[in-house]
């Protein structure tokens, strides 16, 4: 096998398999070569994912080792990424009746959710949570995207309990925006007691419904490592919770004068990747 077609393989391998631990030995047996030679094709694709910001692919020293491939960002991809989807999101037929933003072109595009779940990693590099936890329904493909960059499974609650999922946890919340009391709940065989997770959402304002995602966590006895959402608006400046990361910042929607003014979050600025 020439060591193109090794690479291409290898490549296609770790990519698709993110946070995998991979032995030199599993692709020494797959491609019937020998480790030295395994290790030097890692290297190279190493080498070329960090030259262009599309990942890093890291060693695991010692007699059980290999490498695991990490879906992690340049700051500058991350930056343009960021950049794109503003512009977009600014367009004026995005704005709808009633003073709200159509997302739902975005955040259901596959190519454009896979990107936001790699920020999320990128972002998140240095927890590892066991679930990532959303809300139906528009944040599902975000924290599904981010669930498979981190490799573990998705948790989804839903805004009332279904007979198919087995007995729930209920909680009543009020939505930091509308004021109403409102409903979620997720079955209790969802994820273990004491878990660690990282929250996912498409949108917050008040933040309402975080922070009754915060007290449904509670229930669980879970540890929240982290928090991040898609877009989060400057207003109100007080929010219900803290300590949320926001991809997007929403400045001004003027219903009125169909100007929307979106950038990249300040944390961008502050970020070293």
């Amino acid at each position: 096998m020439r060591r193109s077609e090794r690479i291409a393989i290898i490549t296609k391998i770790l990519s698709t398999n993110p946070r995998t631990h991979f032995s030199l030995n599993y692709f020494a047996g797959l491609l019937d070569a020998a480790k030295s030679t395994i290790s030097e094709d890692l290297t190279l694709v190493r080498d070329t994912f960090q030259e262009y910001g599309l990942g890093q692919v890291v060693t695991i020293p010692g007699a059980a080792g290999g490498v695991k491939f990490l879906p992690l960002l340049s700051l500058s991809k991350i930056a343009s990424l960021l950049e794109e989807m503003s512009e977009r999101l600014a367009e004026q037929e995005r704005i709808i009746p009633g003073g709200y933003l159509y997302m739902t072109d975005l955040i259901f595009n596959p190519k454009h959710a896979g990107e936001i779940g790699e920020i999320f990693a990128t972002v998140f590099k240095e927890i590892e949570p066991d679930y990532v936890v959303t809300i139906e329904t528009k944040g599902i493909p975000l924290a599904m995207s981010t669930a498979r960059a981190f490799n573990v499974p998705l948790v989804i609650i839903r805004d009332d309990s279904k007979v198919t999922e087995g007995s729930a946890v209920s909680i009543n919340y009020v939505s930091g925006s509308t004021r109403r009391i409102r409903t979620m709940a997720l079955a209790r065989r969802s994820m273990a007691t004491g878990s660690k997770v990282l929250l996912i959402d498409d949108f917050m304002k008040a933040g309402g419904t975080a922070r009754g995602m915060l007290e449904l966590m509670a229930e669980f006895k879970a540890e929240v490592l982290g928090m991040g959402v898609l877009v989060s608006t400057t207003e109100p400046k007080e929010k219900l919770v803290d300590n949320y990361l926001a991809l997007l910042e929403l400045e001004a929607l003027d219903e009125k004068e169909k100007r929307i003014s979106i950038k990249p979050g300040k944390w961008l600025y502050n970020f070293t990747g």
